[in-house]
């Protein structure tokens, strides 16, 4: 994954035109939905305040201008003045400090609360489509960043959030605030305009450069997180100290946060130096401003408290501009990040069920059939995984899945469950397509322990029930399938029983050998009560004791079902009613075991070569 020369130029793909930016404006209204949709009250209640707080300045300036005014009259009176009007003016511009205060407070305290409410929203959506979405999507690198830019949306929404509804207060602050000035002169508007698009303009550019950075270095950005891992993780730490790996990840980590460091350095340093000059710009303009005003009252044009407002009102505006110029910049930033969430959504699963399905058969009677069946992943244009397959899974039958590592075993049982579709030819399943079938009918009805299964870090029961979740408050089932595992024996050594938290990522938890986990997962399997049993390498981590006891339990698990089983041990595979061999994606054999060995073909010799290893 190492990046050479990589830079950052006007040609780099990820760079964002203009029309982008205003483009992705577009994502806005559907963002909104998502926020109305996490908490209408808030969301109202949020746009009620800060329309109260958008006539605050102006007012505040307003009132303070008459404050002026009136002590410029009181002082020049002979006598004894009356200051009741005055003090009423004073006492009304600390109401609206105090009023702008507590607004402010409520504003702050709803952005947080919407913010919160909107990012578990939208994990829980990130989580509901990634469950509709293929197995094969998720092992495309491709599919993978679009994910990980999605994930970071589910934090730091609160800024978009408090960001646009800033902008539309301060549009209305502007309105009434430009509405005094105008009163005055017109033209002050359009020099503050003129004084704040230096500064917008060079912002926006670099935050432009920034966006393009950000996202090109989304795989380095990735490896980094998984550097950070393998480096300081439980799981990863025997291996780590044995092979002394511990320099070559330092030394991958330091060398692609270095990359980034400096060409983010580069671009800081760059943004920092015209941000200087171009604000510098926008500050003559201001004070040029400034001057004019200060002039006209020097000349009597205008009073103390005129001077006094306009100063603070073209102060005010100036400094809204600005920040409604540069916020805007920093809204299409983050409305094109907003883009990657929508368009993860915007994702479809190629695999699903039809508008019309079929009744899964209940009990199966003639079982799986593969027509011709050949498959290729996605991301290999000439490699077969499986080619030309026509064999028959019968009704209650146990079939041994059989060939070395790369053979297309795991393939074919993940075509059985439907996570993968096939290239070419098709799956019957009592004589019609797998695929005419409800896609949650047939995944209730296949049961699948992996090789590589999860270790959930949960607890013992929980780990057991995922084999059918529906199921996790049923604590005698639960028990039952772990007596038939032999996980019981492992839960009964736990000081927390079947509540005792697995794995050490939190308080408490306990971690388990491979043996132990693995008769855990194949609690799972007699949990689930599917019409087809998968066993990816079911006993690898078990002792031979534990294995031929696993197996007398299993052939009562699978009594009247259909299975499939995949090992490397013959002493397990001999069992199945027949045995199917894989070379090279292809059948090789199928038969007994004894058929196979009077053949004397691959299988035989397979069976001998393990044999003579026990000589």
């Amino acid at each position: 994954m190492a990046r050479q020369n990589k830079t950052i130029n006007s040609t780099d793909k990820e760079e964002v035109s203009w029309r982008e930016r205003f483009a992705a404006l577009g994502n806005l209204p559907a963002f909104f939905r998502l926020v109305w949709q996490a908490s209408p009250g808030l969301f109202i209640g949020n746009a009620l305040l800060r329309l109260i707080r958008a006539a605050v300045p102006a007012t505040t300036l307003y009132v303070g201008k008459l404050i002026i005014d009136q002590v410029v009259q009181l002082s020049r009176q002979s006598g004894p003045a009356d200051t009741t009007q005055l003090w009423w003016l004073v006492g009304a511009e600390f109401g609206l400090a105090v009023l702008s205060t507590g607004i402010g407070r409520a504003v702050s305290l709803i952005d947080g609360l919407l913010g919160d409410l909107l990012a578990n929203r939208i994990s829980v959506q990130l989580m509901e489509h990634a469950a509709t979405l293929d197995l094969e999507q998720f092992e495309d690198a491709t599919f993978y960043d679009k994910l990980e830019r999605a994930r970071r949306q589910t934090s730091g929404r609160t800024v978009l959030l408090s960001g646009v509804f800033g902008q539309a207060q301060e549009l209305i602050s502007i309105g009434f605030l430009g509405a005094g000035l105008s009163v005055y002169n017109p033209w002050l508007l359009l020099l503050i305009l003129i004084a704040v698009t230096p500064s917008f303009i060079g912002d926006n550019y670099f935050n432009q450069r920034s966006y393009s950075l950000s996202r090109s270095w989304t795989p380095e950005r990735r490896e980094l997180d998984y550097l950070r891992y393998v480096g300081a993780s439980d799981e990863t730490a025997k291996e780590v100290k044995i092979f002394g790996l511990s320099g070559f990840l330092v030394d991958r980590f330091r060398t692609l946060s270095t990359d980034f460091f400096q060409q983010n350095k580069k671009l800081a340093i760059s943004r920092a130096g015209w941000g200087v000059l171009l604000t510098g710009l926008g500050t003559a303009g201001y004070y040029g401003a400034y001057v004019w005003i200060v002039l006209r009252a020097v000349t009597g044009q205008i009073s103390l408290g005129d001077l006094t407002f306009l100063a603070g009102s073209f102060r005010q505006v100036r400094s809204s501009l600005e920040g409604i110029l540069l916020q805007f910049s920093s809204l299409t930033q983050e409305a094109i990040y907003l883009q990657d969430l929508f368009d993860y959504f915007a994702i479809k699963p190629l695999i699903h069920s039809p508008k019309t399905t079929r009744l899964f058969p209940n009990p199966i009677r003639e079982g799986f059939t593969f027509e011709n069946v050949g498959f290729k992943y996605a991301n290999s244009s000439d490699r077969w995984a499986l080619r030309n397959l026509s064999f028959t899974l019968q009704a209650g039958e146990k079939l041994a899945l059989v060939g070395e590592n790369g053979a297309g075993k795991t393939t074919l049982v993940k075509l059985l469950a439907r996570l993968y579709d096939p290239t070419e030819g098709r799956i019957l399943l009592d004589g019609y397509d797998l695929r005419e079938y409800d896609l949650d009918e047939v995944r209730h009805n296949i049961g699948v322990i992996f090789q590589d299964y999860t270790r959930f870090k949960m607890s013992a029961g929980v780990n057991i029930a995922v084999g059918d979740i529906d199921e996790r408050t049923n604590q005698p089932r639960i028990q039952q399938s772990a007596e038939r595992s032999l996980a019981d024996t492992v839960i009964a050594k736990l000081s927390g029983g079947y509540d005792q938290q697995l794995g050490r990522s939190f308080g408490k938890g306990v971690e388990l050998s491979g043996g132990e986990w693995q008769k855990i997962a194949l609690g799972r399997a007699y949990m689930r009560d599917a019409q087809l049993i998968i066993l990816d390498e079911p006993t690898a981590a078990l002792d031979a004791r534990a294995e031929y006891e696993v197996f007398q339990r299993f052939a009562q698990l699978t009594e009247g079902r259909s299975s499939v089983i995949i090992s490397h041990r013959f002493s397990t595979v001999r069992m199945a009613d027949r045995i199917l061999v894989l070379e090279n994606g292809s059948l090789l054999e199928i038969g007994s075991h004894y058929d196979l060995l009077e053949k004397d073909g691959r299988y035989a010799e397979l069976f001998g070569l393990q044999a003579r290893g026990y000589q």
